[in-house]
């Protein structure tokens, strides 16, 4: 493929197509190059703004500030898929408050009458709540009207691509293959859609390192349910058994759930690492590459900061 002058993308996910605006709304032309544009993991996100189960948090921190402000930017206007929520996570048992608690001005305790049967503990808060078919598809409009273009292909190798003058790897899954990094691993998330019987306010569980979630993001006429972390499994295919209890449970939870019409299942494998990898690298004849992935179930939360951070080192680099 030919990118003279350019940089290039590999990735049509959150990440790299947030990555794409920011390049583009900093005057540099970009090239997006990926099998599939949006890349289905992102689409299958429920998504709600948090740093959950990422790190290192000095950074984390950051970058989920900066995606925080753009999310309240953006929820002015219904044609971004934003929105301000609020809502509450509970536990059943005795939990304290999560580090990225602090940053935001709303966070409380819940008083016991807030909290569902069986739940012992929790907290109420407004963040962003992200409709992804919506808000990819605005990403998507956005990243043309700034001029860039793209390529659906699938890239096994950063030697297929010619003439980019910077490489960004934000290829999820496959970044990690195409930056010859074994620590990178898959764990496989499922929703399911059903039509709103009237829910306004996200619900989610906080179930540790259960493969099992729970949670509940209105949005508008359908309602997200979620959902399952199962580490190591990488499959985007539908599971019935495991959509009908991801359905029971949120019924356990909120009973108007139980007879929903099911709109749709969704399934994407989080990329997951023990530190999410933001830096520069160069691939073996010189050209810079600059790597932007192991997010795992943070992608949307930490997208924007990500890629702020990407222009700044296209920058250091150019």
């Amino acid at each position: 493929m030919t990118t003279t002058g350019k940089i290039v993308i590999v990735g049509g996910g959150v990440t790299g197509l947030t990555t794409g605006v920011a390049l583009l709304e900093a005057g540099l032309p970009v090239h997006l190059v990926a099998a599939e544009i949006p890349g289905p993991t992102s689409v299958a996100a429920g998504a709600m703004w948090g740093p959950y189960l990422v790190e290192p948090w000095s950074k984390v921190r950051r970058w989920s500030l900066v995606s925080l402000d753009v999310f309240r930017g953006l929820s002015g206007d219904p044609a971004t898929g934003v929105r301000m929520v609020s809502g509450v996570e509970a536990a059943r048992n005795a939990v304290t408050a999560p580090e990225w608690s602090t940053l935001l001005p709303d966070f409380r305790k819940c008083s016991p009458g807030e909290l569902p049967t069986g739940f012992e503990g929790g907290y109420r808060f407004t963040v962003p709540l992200i409709d992804m078919p919506v808000y990819l598809q605005y990403l998507l409009q956005r990243f043309r009207e700034a001029g860039g273009t793209m390529q659906r292909q699938f890239v096994s190798s950063l030697d297929e691509i010619d003439d980019g003058s910077v490489i960004v790897n934000c290829a999820g899954l496959g970044a990690g293959e195409l930056a010859a990094d074994d620590s990178v691993r898959p764990i496989r998330g499922e929703h399911v859609v059903v039509k709103n019987p009237g829910i306004t306010e996200f619900f989610s569980e906080d179930t540790g390192l259960s493969p099992d979630l729970v949670c509940i993001y209105p949005h508008g006429e359908t309602v997200v349910l979620g959902g399952t972390a199962i580490d190591g499994e990488a499959s985007l295919r539908e599971d019935p058994v495991a959509a009908r209890a991801i359905v029971e449970r949120c019924a356990a939870v909120e009973p108007r759930l139980a007879k929903a019409p099911v709109v749709a299942s969704r399934v994407g494998a989080r990329p997951t690492r023990s530190a999410v990898r933001v830096e520069a690298d160069s691939r073996g004849d010189g050209v810079p590459v600059l790597h932007n992935y192991g997010h795992g179930g943070s992608g949307v939360t930490l997208s924007w900061g990500c890629a702020q951070e990407i222009v700044q080192l296209v920058t250091a680099t150019g």
